[in-house]
């Protein structure tokens, strides 16, 4: 059985679950993603990444302000999908949206739920030292990320890994899980496994500058760990010699007996 699928995602990491989709000859009826955004110094209108990548496979691309416009529910139900598939879409999408597609509304997360629900996973995965993690493909509910799950991708996390280099490699094997749940939903072999959340769980809440700055006091494993988990943004940063530094790289060392945060 064929399935009609919509698309919906934005920056890098989606392109790669959309890429995946396409490759494995599954048939993608739109795409949506959001409007072109201004950038650089002459601030001229950018395309998302998964609008360069949709064009060039002449995919029709739509690219609404709001999903809760009625002309976008009707253009979207006027579709027919049987599943829409999102991957770091960037917007919450209203119930009358989840109810359009006749099979599901699968979500590309990238962690292990119930496990970091929220806007940063793959960088609190790497703050906390965690030594695995991977994709989650769940249902979506109207609760963000409480969806109940299709299936889950596990992968370890190397111990000089930063943020940036795993958000890499997540988005490749959220691909693999993205087209794999299809293929289950199209053989009647998807299954759904509800989500059990408690105080062992973490919410993987939003980044801030706040975060940026090193306290020396601290282990010099979860330093590292900062710095890893900061990457590409907002950056673990120091002071030194009256000037503020972004710090890109950081290992353990052997102790030197001084202070910590004295520069040798």
């Amino acid at each position: 059985m064929a399935l009609d699928i919509v698309f919906m995602g934005t920056p890098a990491f989606a392109v790669q679950a959309l890429r995946r989709v396409v490759e494995d000859g599954w048939e993608v009826a739109a795409v949506y993603t959001q409007p072109d955004k201004p950038k650089n110094r002459g601030m001229k209108l950018m395309p998302t990444p998964v609008k360069e990548y949709a064009l060039t496979k002449r995919l029709p691309v739509f690219q609404p302000e709001s999903c809760r416009d009625e002309a976008v529910l009707e253009q979207l139900r006027g579709l027919e999908p049987d599943v829409i598939l999102v991957a770091a879409y960037g917007k919450l999408l209203p119930q009358a949206l989840l109810d359009i597609p006749k099979r599901a509304i699968l979500n590309v997360h990238s962690s292990l739920l119930p496990q970091y629900r929220g806007a940063a996973p793959i960088n609190w995965a790497v703050l906390n030292g965690d030594a695995e993690t991977g994709v989650t493909i769940q249902y979506m509910a109207a609760e963000l990320d409480a969806g109940d799950i299709l299936l889950k991708k596990t992968t370890p996390i190397a111990p000089e890994e930063d943020a940036a280099q795993l958000y890499d490699r997540l988005a490749v094997l959220g691909g693999e899980a993205a087209s794999e749940a299809l293929a289950r939903l199209r053989d009647g072999t998807a299954s759904r496994t509800p989500q059990v959340y408690g105080p062992q769980y973490q919410y993987a809440s939003l980044l801030s500058r706040e975060m940026s700055p090193i306290d020396w006091t601290r282990p010099a494993r979860a330093i590292v760990n900062q710095v890893r988990g900061l990457l590409p943004w907002p950056c673990a940063t120091a002071e030194a010699d009256g000037a503020r530094w972004k710090i890109y790289r950081a290992h353990v060392g052997a102790g030197s007996g001084k202070a910590p945060g004295t520069i040798l």
